[in-house]
């Protein structure tokens, strides 16, 4: 039984009809890597950041910016890596250079 709202002489829709089956193409195309001159150096030295930093970042979890510019969160022993050496030339050509203030991480 058809309700009020339904109108008799709309036309009904049809039941898709099966269609043929589709193909699928497959592109080639070749894995275009970039490699930086040193990758990964960044991540096998110990960095200069203020130790203030360090502190906030343990406690929040925010990042912390290096002296040579990286950025990262600290949670690893800073004594078991090099010191980065861009890092230490910066902290070098500070002015007291070597004398307290920054630390490494």
């Amino acid at each position: 039984m058809s309700s009020p709202t339904d109108d008799p002489f709309r036309p009904q829709p049809q039941p898709e009809a099966p269609t043929a089956p589709s193909r699928t193409a497959v592109l080639d195309r070749e894995e275009q890597v970039q490699e930086e001159a040193a990758p990964g150096d960044h991540e096998r030295f110990a960095h200069y950041v203020k130790k203030e930093k360090i502190m906030e970042s343990a406690l929040s979890g925010d990042p912390v910016i290096a002296l040579c510019g990286k950025v990262w969160v600290p949670g690893r022993d800073p004594k078991r890596f090099p010191v980065c050496p861009t890092c230490k030339e910066i902290y070098e050509s500070l002015s007291g250079g070597g004398k307290g203030g920054d630390d490494k991480d």
